[in-house]
């Protein structure tokens, strides 16, 4: 009797863990439209890679599967902006149907509010935004860097220097850190150039600025370099200038291994890496600039690109409420427009974070600030 006693009891228990056939209902509406605007931002977004990976075996001869390696390590790139973006299209698409067919309006008539009827989706983008930052800090980086390095492998006998601006490189052996803001049109000349020497007891004691510089065999000449030595604590002790300085390559390795061999740039650093690397600059007095403004952003962006999802909704609930009726092309239309936007406004609160002009922090999370607010001042609007 026990056992039939537990095993009636299962199904009801079951029946307790089930959603309310409200939440249910608006859940179903969106999974769908979530599921195609996501397949449909990769296919757009993964289109470069697959132009850039077929041009290498079309022009380079690169072997098919190493092309194709590359493009698919470069998908979890992509999930940090993907999901966000599927999130407002399926709020506006999935809300709007409802406001079309006076669902909502019947709803509403029935006692429930507006901000009880937001729940779902809202909590739909939390769910989001916990699985995107996850990714993005436990999985991004490590198929980013594979991704990186297959890269390498495919253009390693190609002429122009295999580098991109704002990366930074680490020899494992010495513990240098190197950085180039920009690639002369040569191909051949980094501009802009930042070689950080580290200290036994953390920070660096030497820093190399230069204007220029290029590799010369086993020798990377930089020209108008400036020498900057640090004691313990991280204050400036001595500095001087020189016209062309030299720097030994590790191990005499050729150009491209020196620049790409131990690659790690932002994408491929976790947000505890980041801040690590951000705290180890802050650490040396009158050093950073663009350089530092740079990490910071994205030591921001780890945490408010995931978020973006919430907000997403916050922003496409009321503007599903005033345009739902004007059918689906408006809301795919409506969201494409607030996803322009929300990425125009990103990048200029980037510039202005890495340039100073803003706090670095508040610059990542501006987008969603202003969207938020926006978002949560037209749904008290509506619900009043």
């Amino acid at each position: 009797m026990a056992a039939y006693s537990g095993a009636r009891s299962s199904p009801m228990g079951l029946s307790r863990l089930r959603l309310p056939l409200l939440d249910s209902y608006i859940l179903n509406e969106l999974i769908g439209p979530f599921l195609f605007a996501f397949v449909a931002f990769f296919i757009a977004w993964g289109l470069n890679y697959f132009f850039l990976a077929a041009k290498y075996i079309l022009t380079q001869d690169a072997p098919f599967f190493l092309a194709l390696r590359f493009v698919v390590l470069r998908i979890p790139q992509a999930i940090p902006m993907a999901f966000p973006f599927a999130t407002i299209f399926a709020t506006l698409i999935a809300m709007g149907r409802l406001v079309a067919d006076n669902e909502i309006n019947a709803i509403r008539t029935s006692g429930i509010s507006l901000w009880r009827l937001a729940a779902t989706p809202i909590l739909f983008g939390a769910a989001v935004f916990i699985f995107t930052f996850a990714m993005n800090e436990f999985v991004a980086p490590a198929t980013i860097d594979l991704s990186n390095r297959t890269f390498y492998q495919i253009i390693y006998h190609t002429a122009a220097l295999p580098i991109e601006p704002g990366v930074f490189s680490k020899d494992q052996d010495t513990g240098n850190s190197f950085f180039a803001s920009n690639i002369a049109p040569d191909g051949r000349t980094m501009v802009g150039v930042e070689i950080f020497k580290p200290g036994r007891v953390g920070g660096w004691n030497e820093t190399i600025q230069a204007k220029t510089a290029r590799v010369d065999g086993a020798t990377l000449v930089l020209r108008d370099a400036i020498l900057t030595f640090y004691n313990a604590q991280g204050y400036e002790t001595s500095q001087t200038t020189t016209p062309e300085f030299r720097i030994g390559l590790p191990l005499a390795e050729s150009a491209a291994q020196f620049v790409n061999s131990n690659t790690s740039n932002t994408s491929t650093m976790n947000s505890r890496q980041l801040a690590a690397q951000v705290s180890s600059m802050r650490s040396q007095q009158g050093m950073g600039g663009q350089a530092l403004g740079n990490l910071e952003i994205n030591l921001g962006d780890k945490f408010a690109f995931p978020f973006a999802a919430v907000v997403s909704v916050l922003i496409a609930l009321p503007l599903a409420i005033r345009f739902g009726k004007k059918g689906r092309a408006m809301g795919m239309a409506l969201a494409i427009v607030a996803f322009f936007v929300y990425y125009v406004l990103t990048e200029a609160a980037s510039v202005f974070g890495t340039t100073g002009r803003v706090n670095p922090y508040l610059a990542s999370w501006l987008p969603n600030i202003v969207f938020g607010l926006a978002g949560l001042g037209l749904l008290w609007s509506d619900e009043h």
